[in-house]
């Protein structure tokens, strides 16, 4: 009988130890970064020709206020729906939306996750007020009553979008499609009932998502290794799915809302009840499609820069 030497079995395997389950070995891709710093940008520049093309025009402060005013058609019967959705923004909400994603981050071993979200969530509500008091002025162009108060971007809309966009930054991988829906279904709902309670126009809520918007794709752009989901062949099932979706609802809101604003300039197609309800219609579609669009791109950036 001859002996045969039996190959042993890997040391990590033996005792039990995963070999993939962290990702410390592996260094953030390049390109997808490079990427995030393109919407980054991109959605600064969008804030400030938001501002450029809504508040410091004639004609783009007529739109955005005929919006205001034709938010008090059927006010009654929307602010019982609008009311709670801006009720449950505070201080404690930001609190507890931000514990929530950076305890998940911990959670998952990941230090500089919480880092990222924490960083987001504070730098998108310092930079709304910061831009709100501070850097950008609203020139007194209409002879309505505060005309030189500038309210862009909306602060309660950058509390609810920073908190849904750090929870997508910080949840695993295969969830972030279902939060990413659901982050711009929030967000859309509360920059829609600051309009309807009359807070705020439609060029601060839109103003207030590209910020959040541009926070949320600077940090993924800063991933670390710490950052970036276990090694896996393939797309995660559903993120290609629900940002088409989100991107679908994207173009047909923002179709339409062009349309309404077009109409309020002077020229295409207008309701029948008169300019302030397209204005007041346009600027609801406006901030839905704005809400849809941020929230599909923060998905795949999300997604490509935490791919190892």
């Amino acid at each position: 009988m001859t002996d045969r030497t039996l190959p042993l079995p890997a040391l990590g395997n033996a005792v039990g130890t995963p070999t993939s389950a962290r990702t410390p070995r592996y260094q953030p891709r390049l390109r997808p970064r490079i990427a995030a710093g393109v919407v980054a940008v991109l959605a600064l520049w969008a804030v400030w020709a938001t501002w450029d093309t809504f508040v410091r025009s004639a004609g783009g402060q007529r739109a955005d206020q005929l919006a205001l005013e034709g938010a008090a058609r059927g006010q009654g019967v929307l602010w019982e729906l609008a009311e709670p959705v801006l009720g449950v923004v505070s201080n404690s909400f930001v609190g507890l939306g931000l514990a929530a994603a950076v305890v998940l981050a911990l959670a998952r071993g990941r230090w500089w996750l919480a880092a990222q979200v924490a960083i987001l969530v504070a730098g998108s509500n310092l930079t709304t007020q910061v831009l709100k008091h501070a850097v950008l002025d609203r020139p007194a162009l209409l002879d309505v009553a505060r005309a030189d108060i500038n309210t862009l971007p909306s602060g309660h809309t950058t509390v609810a979008a920073s908190v849904a966009a750090g929870l997508l930054i910080a949840v695993p991988r295969r969830w972030r499609p279902v939060v990413a829906v659901a982050g711009a279904a929030y967000t859309a709902a509360t920059g829609v009932s600051t309009l309807v309670g009359q807070w705020h126009r439609p060029a601060d809520v839109v103003a207030a998502v590209l910020v959040v918007l541009a926070w949320g794709a600077g940090v993924c752009m800063l991933s670390s290794p710490s950052s970036l989901d276990a090694p896996r062949d393939g797309l995660e099932p559903g993120s290609a799915g629900a940002a088409g979706l989100l991107l679908l609802g994207t173009a047909a809101t923002g179709v339409l809302a062009v349309g309404a604003l077009g109409s309020v300039r002077g020229y295409g197609w207008g309701l029948p009840l008169g300019g302030d309800l397209t204005a007041y219609m346009g600027g609801m579609l406006g901030v839905v499609a704005v809400s849809l669009g941020s929230f599909a791109l923060l998905l795949l950036v999300r997604q490509s820069t935490a791919r190892p």
